[in-house]
């Protein structure tokens, strides 16, 4: 009787596809509870820090002024002297990199670029910089989860699953947005929706932002964008209502490529400006960055263009202050005194250079070599789309009832739904900063077309762009999934036929009819690889058959063609071959110079394993 609980468990764990590996269920959660932590300890400084220079602009304006140029100056400078002591292999943003480790490095991501994104998010954010820290927290924690799988020597399968748990447990605690974590991992990282993996990160999510909320004791975000900034009474959905909605994200998606463009002009515009060292760049930035910021808050100060006196300006840091104002209705008519009505041509006015400017602010940070996330970013401008479309729908009549908060809470979802190619993602953050189901039908409206027009002007993600930068196409879902999960050792390989490079031509031939086959390695003295002769090229040689033996093997091998091992996945498999032409690579075990042959894969046998693997899904 004793073994029954311990069967009951295991015949749980096969039917939600973790056959023996239920230690995995209880690895995520004890990864999701630290997780919280880790998210408090590197929220906490970049929040005390922007608490303490909005309290300088609001009791010391005149040192302000100082310091806003100043001070980005001086964070940017310390992510530099980062970025140059702890270099890394991939040049992109953090949540790039980790997708780039999933699909090409087997989910392996190296642990100095936990510092790297902690520290120089930090410096670059609580020093004004235009971006956001939930991009760091995901790498922080796909980076933590990466190591200890290998920490506990797990297989690729389970190193990835523990990846996602940890970038979705980062991401739900800085949001107290469990939901969002999942879907964000499940649709842009790691684009696998099996139960296998979708047990795990969930236990690690909902755990992480439960830490989060019991040491807070609170049920809030941790930025403060939550029910009490959407005061407004809820509002039927009606299909009278479609219209406006749909314009709203057809608009949001055309911002969110405009966004995006403007990111890779200024990345391309300072990675020419060859002069300069790399690491003084992000400085560049910044200090144009702090005399927009100065440019800004003297216009205010002398009331041009209807703009508002700010502590600090809102286009600079985070920007969730902007979100929390824009949020709540009475900003509309307090902007002014007057009615919507009356006030709609000013607030227009102030939303759309809060907007322009906001897309100027993260370009300059980000482009210039700055540290940070990019979802922070997107959720501001979506929310300024959003009001500034609001206004003009409410301030015209169209639709008296609603307020412009409503469609800033649905240009939200819309903006970070098409920056990143995941529309659930941005419903789901959404819903949850709000916790409001009153709109999540023109939610799912506005974040579908936003990504619809999103993909119809620029194909690829604000992440999948410094991919393809990069040689790397990410694929479907389905076939990702399936091809990421097996690893070469899942197909038989065929046995190698090995021949000298000093051979004579004419062996080539002999073991061609011996073993009946028609491609060959090439290894030298100590059986190391050298090279491979394969099917095509002997056909070529053997167009003068006459001059085979006055050949030698070396003459027809081919360098070109790249190994395999054993432990790559397939996508990583079918990438080389569609590289080359060649139906069969080498499958090699140790160092380049030193590697040993274990067998030989042929594109054949791939295609047969993955349809096999397809049907089977």
């Amino acid at each position: 009787m004793a073994s029954a609980p311990w069967k009951l468990i295991l015949r749980i764990s096969d039917r939600l596809g973790l056959g023996r590996e239920w230690w995995l269920l209880a690895l995520a959660a004890a990864f999701g509870l630290f997780m919280g932590v880790a998210a408090l300890a590197f929220i906490g400084p970049i929040q005390a820090l922007e608490h303490m220079a909005e309290s300088i602009g609001i009791e010391k304006p005149g040192l302000m002024l100082w310091l806003i140029p100043l001070v980005p100056v001086v964070g940017a400078l310390a992510t530099g002297l980062l970025n140059r002591v702890i270099p890394v292999d991939f040049k992109g943003h953090g949540v790039s990199a980790v997708i780039y480790a999933v699909s090409r490095r087997q989910s392996r991501l190296r642990l100095r670029l936990l510092p790297r994104q902690w520290l120089g998010s930090t410096f670059t954010i609580a020093s004004g910089g235009s971006a956001g820290p939930e991009g760091p927290i995901v790498t922080i924690g796909a980076v933590l989860g990466s190591n200890l799988a290998r920490l506990f020597r797990l297989d690729a399968k389970s190193g990835t699953t523990l990846l996602g748990c940890g970038a979705a447990a980062g991401l739900a605690s800085v949001f107290n947005a469990p939901l969002a974590g999942i879907f964000f991992v499940l649709e842009v990282l790691l684009r696998d929706f099996s139960l296998r993996t979708f047990t795990p990160i969930v236990v690690a999510a909902v755990l992480s932002a439960a830490t989060t909320q019991t040491i807070l004791g609170t049920n809030e975000p941790l930025f403060g964008v939550g029910p009490s900034f959407f005061q407004q009474d809820e509002i039927p959905f009606t299909v009278g209502m479609t219209p406006p909605f749909v314009l709203l994200g057809i608009a949001c998606g055309i911002m969110a490529v405009l966004f995006t463009r403007s990111l890779q002009f200024t990345e391309k515009r300072f990675e020419g400006i060859r002069k300069v060292p790399t690491p003084l760049r992000p400085a560049i930035g910044a200090g144009l960055l702090g005399l927009l910021g100065l440019a800004y808050m003297l216009v205010s100060r002398i009331d041009l263009f209807g703009l508002e006196a700010e502590p600090i300006p809102p286009f600079m840091a985070n920007g969730y202050m902007v979100i929390q104002r824009v949020l709540t209705p009475d900003f509309y008519a307090a902007e002014t005194g007057s009615t919507l009505v009356e006030a709609w041509p000013s607030i227009i006015g102030l939303l759309a250079v809060w907007a322009v400017l906001k897309i100027v602010a993260t370009s300059l940070t980000l482009g210039s070599g700055g540290a940070g996330g990019l979802f922070a970013p997107s959720l501001v401008l979506g929310a300024l789309v959003g009001s500034l479309f609001g206004v003009v729908v409410v301030g015209t009549g169209w639709f008296p009832d609603a307020s412009p908060a409503h469609f800033a809470l649905v240009g939200m979802a819309a903006m970070v739904a098409a920056t990143t190619h995941a529309p659930m993602t941005g419903v789901m953050l959404v819903y949850e900063l709000t916790q409001t189901y009153a709109l999540i039908v023109p939610l799912l409206l506005c974040a579908v077309l936003s990504v619809i027009i999103g993909r119809l002007l620029a194909r690829e993600s604000v992440y999948s762009s410094e991919l393809l930068a990069a040689g790397v196409r990410v694929g479907g879902t389905t076939d990702l999934t399936i091809l990421r999960r097996l690893t070469v050792r899942d197909v038989p390989l065929i046995p190698p036929v090995t021949v000298k490079a000093e051979e004579n031509g004419q062996r080539l031939l002999e073991l061609s009819e011996r073993f009946s086959v028609s491609d060959f390695v090439v290894v030298d003295e100590s059986d190391f690889y050298l090279g491979m002769v394969t099917a095509g090229d002997l056909q070529a040689a053997l167009v003068f058959r006459e001059a085979i033996p006055l050949l030698q093997v070396g003459e027809l091998e081919r360098k070109d063609l790249p190994c395999i091992e054993l432990d790559d996945t397939l996508d990583v498999a079918l990438d080389r071959f569609s590289g080359h032409d060649a139906a069969s690579l080498a499958v090699v075990s140790g160092p380049e110079g030193s590697a040993r042959v274990i067998g030989i894969l042929t594109r054949t046998r791939l295609m047969r394993e993955y349809q096999h693997a397809l049907a089977e899904s």
